[in-house]
């Protein structure tokens, strides 16, 4: 497996994870611990409500574990202030959902580039990343229809494109294939994986679709608050 530079291992430590609702108490993780190397594919498996969503959630801190910690490359990030926080996200971390939020008044050239206009950068520069990603995606003829005008598969892909403009070294994708057919998802798998290899991107993928566990390094099971290796299917 290729090491990248601009990677950053994940570490999580100690991860704790409670909810109170009202005199119920909701502990979903128990001193979890999960290590995702640099370049590296790991999924994510289990029953609904087990906390997979959450647990991505935490790991690309856009929400707080209870208890325990969150390494990249060695910094515990949740020390830092939330400013700082925001901007190491942005910058390290791309998203990808089932549900792919696309505004759909703005075209998919348009909402590629979003996140590089809200970080101020400069339009030209942003553009060009952005059509860039569009070219790689096969979507440059789609750049300038709305989403309402895409497949499920196209806007998926433009979901993509949105969350590497920024140059993520991470990419964190939660039910990505949940509503595409089974001849799309299996080109979004394939599509993982040449980013994986082209860009030396480190993911981790929530996903209930084996086929798409299977093209990963590495899969686990979330059950019981615990993280549990299953073995690879030949």
């Amino acid at each position: 497996m290729n090491e990248r530079p601009q990677g950053l291992q994940i570490h999580a430590v100690g991860i704790s994870k409670v909810f109170n609702n009202g005199p119920q108490r909701v502990e979903l993780f128990r001193d979890l611990e999960l290590t995702v190397s640099r370049g590296e594919m790991v999924a994510v498996v289990g029953a609904s409500g087990v906390g997979k969503s959450t647990l991505l959630h935490i790991l690309g801190t856009l929400d707080r574990p209870t208890a325990g910690k969150v390494l990249f490359g060695g910094n515990d990030v949740f020390l830092w202030p939330e400013d700082t926080l925001a901007e190491f996200r942005n910058r390290h971390i791309g998203f990808v959902f089932q549900f792919h939020y696309l505004l759909p008044e703005f075209t998919a050239l348009e909402n590629v580039m979003m996140p590089g206009m809200i970080a101020g950068l400069s339009k030209k520069a942003v553009r060009a990343r952005a059509e860039d990603l569009l070219d790689k995606l096969e979507l440059s003829h789609r750049r300038h229809h709305r989403p309402a005008e895409l497949s499920g598969g196209e806007q998926q892909r433009v979901a993509i494109a949105r969350a590497l403009v920024l140059g993520p070294s991470i990419l964190l994708a939660d039910e990505p294939t949940g509503n595409l057919d089974t001849k799309t998802a299996r080109r979004f798998h394939e599509l993982l994986v040449a980013l994986n290899k082209e860009l030396g991107l480190t993911m981790v993928v929530v996903t209930h679709n084996q086929e798409l566990a299977a093209v990963m390094h590495r899969t686990l099971q979330l059950s019981d608050g615990q993280l549990r290796p299953v073995a690879a299917v030949h």
